[in-house]
């Protein structure tokens, strides 16, 4: 069967990314177990793989729950914080998921945690909390510097890549971004498809990787409306990507 990409709602903005071929299924950021049990009972799927992003609570705290009922591979970054891991991965590695016939290269994007990392083959990018659609992770123990240098590694695969994040942000990253860009146009278009979509209840994930280039603005921090926006907001900032990357995320902190 060919690979399916299904998202499994948690707490209130999550989605817990389950890849599965209708027989093994791989599941990313289980940050809670019952949801993802009764997907796989309801499914009839047996669980094959953890991926892990990083090591925060929604992302990860159903994994011991999970491995109490099946002892699986767990995929994920070295983190003292993150003990269930048992193939520890780094920049450049590959993460295999055999059963699915998966396999992932793993890169470092420091910025939202000091060890967060991300998966991506050819079609799809498993984001985590390093890139939203319209936005990116807030900078808990990284720097815009980092985080700038995390999102060019992103911005730097094919476009056509389908990026699955781990949060329904979009709508309120849009409301911001057009604060940034109000006449950016293709973001425009965005904001009302995403309007349209949440007002039926459906996600606005997975998203595109060549679409969020041309409306994300921490994709774009050095686009001349970009930095007109940061320099406007911050007349003192300059016109460095990760400068400019600062005072973006400074502002939507706030927003």
């Amino acid at each position: 069967m060919p690979l399916q990409i299904q998202p499994i709602p948690a707490f209130e903005t999550n989605y817990i990314w389950a890849l599965h071929d209708d027989r093994h299924c791989a599941i990313v950021d289980p940050g809670s177990a019952p949801e993802v049990l009764e997907f796989l009972e309801a499914q009839d799927l047996t669980l094959c793989a953890l991926l892990l992003t990083h090591h925060h609570h929604d992302h990860i705290g159903g994994v011991d729950a999970l491995l109490s009922r099946q002892a699986v591979p767990v995929w994920g970054p070295a983190d003292e914080r993150m003990p269930q891991v048992d193939r520890v991965v780094a920049e450049g590695d590959r993460a295999l998921v055999p059963e699915l016939g998966l396999e992932f290269q793993v890169i470092e994007t420091p910025g939202h945690t000091r060890t967060h990392i991300v998966y991506h083959d050819d079609a799809r990018l498993l984001a985590g909390d390093t890139l939203f659609s319209v936005g990116c992770g807030r900078l808990f123990e990284g720097s815009p510097a980092q985080m700038q240098r995390s999102l060019d590694k992103l911005a730097a695969l094919d476009p056509d890549i389908m990026v699955y994040c781990a949060h329904e942000y979009t709508a309120d990253n849009c409301r911001f971004a057009l604060a940034v860009e109000p006449g950016n146009r293709p973001l425009q278009r965005w904001a009302e498809e995403v309007e349209r979509r949440r007002a039926q209840g459906a996600i606005t994930l997975p998203t595109r990787l060549g679409d969020e280039l041309a409306y994300n603005p921490f994709l774009r921090t050095r686009e001349s409306s970009v930095i007109a926006a940061a320099r406007a907001r911050e007349p003192a900032s300059g016109t460095d990507p990760a400068e400019v990357f600062g005072v973006i995320r400074r502002w939507k902190d706030s927003f």
